[in-house]
This record gives structure tokens, C-alpha cells and sequence, in this order.
């Protein structure tokens, strides 16, 4: 079994097959970027059509007994999240009310400077704010969890320090590895493992590298690097895979309603469009491989299962409870 720590797009019945192809136990997919207050409301009620029309495939998860029992009945469990904090609209009370809707992950800020901190991509990371670190105390009681992975350095090192409770970095790599704006610095990642939380290798390849993406063993490789970093008990998967993404479903991700202009996020200006997918990962079901290729670089069986389900289990079990 492997859990997924971030997959975004348009899953659809097709989507869902193939996860199961995979043998994909859970994974966190993303309801929204800049979308408001009800704008979320409307896209967590779409999701909950999503998966009542395809109850054999998967079910929504919101506690680890969930994940497991879902698994357990050969379905794929789903945990709702969001790559931004703009649902909240400036309301502590949203948080706990967006909890009992089911939302179990958070990040606190996408690619731009919001009421709670600084992102990757501004220039001068201002840190947690006052509000920061009032949602990040509501996220802890809520059973939410925070995820950093556009946070700025600053900020992201403000929120392991504030947090009550393991936070991820849902979808990134070490920025020794590729460098790279959205990738962490070993500083972050040392944090990060101090305080109990866990990083999600990506394989999307603008932040992974083409080295890295050439077999599903180059890519275990960086996750040996990274567990050289973090420790075997702080890695696991967030793929950052996108499913049936168009040109405007880019546009949207990247520019929202922010910018007259053209931003492309984290596409090198050599390559602005979709970045093609690693080569071993045409397809969905070869998510699967992931596991073999962690035995190719030398892991054992034990430190495979934690790297595949275990840590994101054990760090779901502290946030949401069992």
C-alpha cells in the first residue's frame, strides 16, 4: 500500500481506477488554490458527489481509522485539503467549521504573500503573522494539518517552532538536491523532522529535475539523499501529480485573479506550459512502481513501508487522532 501526500486536477472514475491499479491507499487531493469562502464550500459539495457516484473505488477519509478501514474494503482513501488558506477569509472560526466539513490539510500560503505569512516566491519572506499563528493554534485543536510546502523559509521555520503538533511539507524536494524556489533547505528540513513532522517527495519535474526523473530508481535515489537529511521516520510520497489539467486549469493554479500578466509558477521560462511527466510515471498506475524501486537503491522492507504508508499513518494518527 502506498499513501499519496498531493495529487491535484480533475479526477474523474478514470482517475480513480488507475489509483487502484496502483494499489494507492489514500491520498490528499486539492480542492482549491485561490478559491473563497464559498467557492470552497462548492467545490468540497462537488467532491462529495465525486465520490458518492464512485463508492466502490474510493471513500473520504477523515481520521486514520478511516484510511485504514477504506483500505481495508479495497478502496483508496481520500483526504480533503487545500494549497492555500483563502477559504478561511480572515475568520478563525472557519477553520474548525471547515474541519467538521471533513478538511484535514491545509497550507497556509500558495505562491503569494497572504494575512498569515510569506510564500517561496516573494522576495522578502515576512514570517508568520499574528494571524498566522492564531490559524496554525486553530489547525492544532481542529485536527488539521499544516501543510508548508509554497511557505517561505521564514515562515515555514515560524510554523514548525508555533505548531502544538507534526507538520508536512505535503509536495517538495531538498533544495541541495535541485534548486529550486518551491524546495526546502536543509535547515527547513532538519526543523521539520525535530519537530516530528514529515516531507513528501515530489515528482512533478519542475521542482524534481530531469536527472531525477529519468527512472523510477534515479528517483528513489533523491529519496535516499532526503532520508540522509531528514531521517527515515520524517520522508514519504507526495507525487504533486495533476490529472486532466488544461491550459486554463494552469493559468488558474499560476495567476488566479491576482495578475493582468502572465506568471508561470514553477515552470522555467524555457519551458512554460505543462512540464512533462518523469519518465517512468506515464501513467497513473505507475505510481506502483514506487515501492520496487525503493528496494532497487537498498532500503529494507520496514523502512519501504514506512517511506510508502507508514510515517504519513503515524503523523495523520497525531493531527486527526485515530
Amino acid at each position: 500500500m502506498l499513501i499519496d501526500g498531493l495529487q491535484c486536477g480533475h479526477f474523474d472514475r478514470d482517475v480513480f481506477q488507475e489509483l487502484r491499479l496502483a494499489d494507492i491507499g489514500c491520498v490528499t487531493v486539492t480542492c482549491g488554490f485561490w478559491e473563497d469562502t464559498v467557492e470552497s464550500l462548492d467545490s468540497l459539495g462537488r467532491w462529495r458527489d465525486l465520490v458518492r457516484e464512485n463508492a466502490d473505488l474510493v471513500g473520504e477519509a477523515r481520521s486514520a481509522a478511516d484510511i485504514r478501514a477504506i483500505v481495508a474494503s479495497g478502496r483508496t482513501a481520500l483526504l480533503m485539503g487545500f494549497q492555500n488558506s483563502d477559504l478561511f477569509q480572515g475568520r478563525i472560526r472557519l477553520v474548525e467549521m471547515f474541519a467538521e466539513l471533513g478538511v484535514r490539510v491545509v497550507q497556509l500560503t500558495y505562491n503569494n504573500q497572504n494575512a498569515l505569512g510569506g510564500s517561496c516566491y516573494e522576495e522578502h519572506d515576512s514570517g508568520l503573522a499574528r494571524f498566522g499563528r492564531e490559524v496554525v493554534r486553530e489547525m492544532n485543536r481542529a485536527g488539521m494539518l499544516v501543510d508548508l510546502s509554497h511557505v517561505g523559509d521564514r515562515t515555514t521555520l515560524d510554523a514548525i517552532r508555533h505548531s502544538e503538533k507534526p507538520v508536512a511539507i505535503t509536495h517538495a524536494n531538498p533544495k541541495r538536491l535541485f534548486d529550486h524556489r518551491r524546495n526546502k533547505s536543509d535547515e527547513v528540513i532538519r526543523a521539520l523532522s525535530d519537530q516530528g513532522g514529515v516531507i513528501g517527495c515530489a515528482t512533478y519535474r519542475n521542482i524534481t529535475g530531469d536527472d531525477y526523473c529519468g527512472s523510477v530508481e534515479k528517483w528513489c535515489e533523491m529519496v535516499a539523499r532526503t532520508v540522509d537529511l531528514a531521517g527515515i521516520d520524517h520522508v514519504a510520497v507526495g507525487t504533486d501529480r495533476s490529472h486532466n489539467f488544461v491550459k486554463r486549469d494552469y493559468d488558474w493554479m499560476r495567476m488566479g485573479r491576482w495578475t493582468r500578466g502572465v506568471d508561470l509558477g514553477a515552470s522555467p521560462p524555457s519551458r512554460p506550459g505543462k512540464a512533462p511527466p518523469p519518465d517512468w510515471l506515464l501513467q497513473v498506475r505507475d505510481i506502483g512502481k514506487i515501492e520496487g524501486g525503493l528496494a532497487a537503491v537498498g532500503f529494507s522492507q520496514n523502512e519501504i513501508t514506512a517511506l510508502a504508508h507508514g510515517n504519513w499513518l503515524r503523523l495523520y494518527t497525531e493531527v486527526f487522532g485515530h
